[in-house]
């Protein structure tokens, strides 16, 4: 009757439109008043403890850093070197795009950030080249979901917290399912470019060109290398290369390219400083859910439960990988994984999988919420940049969402596309 209290109050406040950080607290703040094993002041301990920890001050870093990158003339450079490279192939512009997205994955480490970032360019720069609305807006929307793929992302660091597992690790690990997931979108982007007649530039391809693009974004494209090669090389941990990455992204965007002005600080501080704290809420909130979620033993039910259907790993493994596509369709990445890691990562132990390994294969599954209704996020972003409806928009990223759920199913089951660095 716990479980079902806990899980009914919370399923009816969603149903509400409470907001989901909001909602996990109410839901625990109700079970602790019917179940009267513990005390009130559970609730409120949860929401302190939970964010007094060291590698989660990586998180508001990473966000602010994003910020500043995504308003300091990165984007469009990023865009450049893109375009120089496959430019001129069919889907060319489109398939710049995703590869843009890939670029800023590796700066931003969030979904919605990397849809906003390079949308608000892309979206109305290829309908000018005569790419359907439709197809163009559902290309950032899809490829935003690599924000949180591709290291350094923000999902990584709540998991590694939770599962006590290296942040570092996760990082490297992430690197080619990121790529692997890219050349999903991309493959499925060519044949539907094809299909429309989606020409490219008459421009061709010349090394020259790539050079003095990537020139010109040298310090765009020294980012990745910095944050992952000072974690890699022990130089300084993922929570301190958060922070280098903010005093990076404040040195390109004012020094180096001059785009980002003293006037535009406030605003990027007070949107930085606002997504934190709603990024912040739902982990303490989701904490709390999460604890007493353990006090009243359910993750050993369902661990029971799941091993009682089958001792097979495959179809457990598959089970998890349904559970947590259903999960993403409703539920928030971070609040997904504060509550389900403590209850699924010791089934995947059990079965063999290796923490890093699993952690992959959750972050991967639920940036596939990123574009699946009724949560998308994405969707959203992409929404509201484009001007089109939200069931126009999930139509047309059906394609791209069967796509990410066949590089998925690579990514479970070939473990060394997550281990081969590590």
């Amino acid at each position: 009757m716990t479980a079902a209290v806990l899980f009914g109050s919370f399923a009816l406040l969603l149903l509400l439109s409470v907001p989901i950080g909001i909602a996990l607290g109410v839901a625990t703040l109700v079970t602790i008043v019917y179940s009267g094993s513990l005390p009130l002041e559970f609730l409120s301990q949860g929401l302190v403890t939970s964010i007094d920890s060291f590698p989660l001050m990586a998180v508001p870093f990473f966000i602010l850093a994003g910020e500043i990158m995504g308003k300091g003339g990165i984007s469009d450079r990023l865009f450049r070197v893109a375009n120089s490279i496959v430019g001129n192939k069919t889907g060319g512009f489109a398939i710049a795009t995703i590869l843009t997205c890939m670029f800023f994955a590796a700066i931003s480490g969030s979904g919605p950030a990397t849809v906003a970032a390079i949308g608000g360019i892309m979206i109305p720069a290829m309908v000018r080249q005569g790419y359907d609305k439709k197809f163009a807006t559902a290309v950032v929307c899809a490829a935003g979901s690599l924000g949180v793929i591709i290291p350094p992302s923000i999902p990584m660091v709540i998991y590694g917290v939770v599962g006590s597992v290296s942040i570092g690790n996760l990082f490297i690990a992430g690197i080619l399912p990121g790529i692997i997931v890219a050349l999903g979108l991309i493959v499925w982007t060519y044949i539907y470019s094809r299909r429309k007649g989606y020409h490219g530039t008459d421009e061709k391809t010349s090394i020259k060109k790539i050079l003095t693009a990537s020139w010109d974004a040298k310090w765009a494209l020294l980012v990745p290398i910095i944050i992952l090669g000072g974690i890699y090389g022990g130089v300084f941990t993922p929570t301190e290369a958060a922070v280098v990455a903010v005093v990076y992204g404040l040195v390109a965007g004012m020094v180096l390219y001059r785009e980002l002005k003293i006037v535009d600080l406030p605003k990027v501080f007070v949107d930085s400083a606002l997504t934190t704290a709603t990024v912040l809420i739902i982990v303490g909130t989701a904490t709390a859910f999460g604890r007493l979620l353990t006090v009243e033993q359910i993750p050993l039910q369902v661990t029971n439960a799941m091993m009682s259907i089958s001792e097979n790993p495959l179809i457990i493994i598959l089970l998890i990988t349904v559970l947590l596509l259903i999960v993403g369709c409703f539920m928030d990445t971070l609040a997904a994984i504060i509550i389900l890691t403590p209850i699924l990562l010791p089934i995947a132990v059990n079965i063999g999988y290796d923490p890093i390994h699993f952690g992959i294969i959750m972050v991967v599954n639920l940036a596939i919420g990123f574009i699946t209704p009724p949560l998308g996020v994405n969707l959203f972003v992409g929404s509201g940049i484009s001007g089109l409806s939200i069931e126009s928009l999930s139509k047309a990223i059906m394609p791209f969402f069967v796509a990410m759920l066949i590089t998925l199913l690579f990514i479970v089951f070939i473990p060394q596309l997550s281990l081969l660095f590590l």
